[in-house]
């Protein structure tokens, strides 16, 4: 499949060239009229087997987009059932597992735990960053944490309130075949593990439509994810404020023996609030090992493709759709 997405990107983007050449037209300028007319799924499409092409690597990713009917129509299966490396992505499962027990009673999100030394963690995360530690901190507060600047130590936060067996029940209990932390000595810890861009996709759209949870649950994940303070370096790139609140996204990036991994995972919602499309990118087997930053090939990559399908999305018929999303402008506040 990656050979022929490959080959057909090529295709097009030869046909592109000699249109602009014919009619005397720049080929960028000719690619933009060509996509300006095409159907929305091949628009989608188009650019997303452009953009994989020139980041490299491989990749297995889904996309859909809804239709006025309400139901998400896939337009990009790309290797969608591959079983991968969720790195960072997969704090969306685990966040789903400590709600799950707390729509049943066991837990609430104003409960506190202590945060001792000996838990914090490094790379992401702003906990690490206290250099003293020793605070009580909130379920809520963690859970920010983890899915807002994807922090480490909330990971471990989260395994003392679900260990990683009972986070494996929940996910296999809500139907995810792949999805599951890998457990370790301690019952309590965990890496992150596997899952598939249609596990992720699925549940997206679940917590997009508050089916995966309760609606106050599915509200607040989504309000984490699409808050402005979060991730910009992929898809929310080249958005506004008020665009990048319409869009909900998790990132992760790792490596392993293939190469880098540089995965994103999201939703976009339209103007009503209803949700518009879902996108689960997982690309590993990519260069530039080191580079966490703006400018890694697939970060790039990303950040096109964000605001490529975010202008499909806002010329789409809007979703029959129920469930919708309360986008509420961004106000700064000056102390006080």
């Amino acid at each position: 499949m990656t050979n022929a997405l490959t080959r057909r990107a090529a295709l097009a983007l030869g046909a592109g060239a000699a249109l602009g050449t014919a009619a005397g037209v720049q080929p960028a300028a000719a690619a933009a009229e060509t996509d300006r007319v095409t159907a929305p799924a091949e628009r989608i499409r188009r650019v997303y087997e452009r953009q994989k092409a020139k980041a490299g690597g491989t990749w297995h990713s889904h996309v859909a987009l809804v239709d006025a009917a309400g139901v998400p129509r896939p337009v990009v299966e790309d290797d969608a059932d591959h079983v991968t490396k969720g790195y960072s992505v997969q704090k969306l499962a685990v966040a789903t597992a400590v709600m799950d027990k707390v729509d049943r009673g066991e837990l609430s999100l104003g409960q506190k735990l202590d945060l001792p030394a000996d838990i914090i963690l490094g790379g992401s995360g702003i906990y690490f960053l206290h250099t003293v530690w020793g605070d009580d901190v909130t379920i809520a507060n963690f859970l920010t944490a983890m899915l807002l600047v994807s922090d480490n130590t909330a990971v471990r936060m989260c395994g003392r309130v679900v260990p990683a067996l009972e986070i494996n029940e929940i996910l296999a209990a809500k139907g995810f075949t792949h999805t599951r932390v890998e457990p370790v000595a301690n019952p309590n810890r965990f890496f992150l593990g596997d899952t598939t861009p249609r596990e992720m996709h699925d549940l997206l759209w679940r917590l997009a439509t508050k089916t995966l949870l309760t609606p106050s649950s599915c509200d607040f994940l989504l309000g984490i994810l699409r808050w402005i303070n979060g991730y910009h370096d992929g898809i929310r790139r080249t958005m506004s404020s008020a665009e990048r609140s319409r869009v909900a996204t998790k990132y992760g990036a790792d490596f392993n023996t293939l190469g880098a991994s540089r995965h994103e995972a999201g939703i976009m919602f339209g103007a009503d609030g209803a949700p518009a499309l879902t996108y689960s990118l997982f690309a590993e087997g990519l260069g530039d090992l080191d580079n966490y930053g703006a400018t890694h090939p697939a970060v790039e990559a990303h950040a096109v493709l964000g605001r490529a399908w975010f202008d499909v999305v806002e010329r789409v018929t809007t979703p029959a759709l129920a469930a919708r999303q309360a986008l509420v402008p961004f106000r700064p506040v000056d102390g006080g």
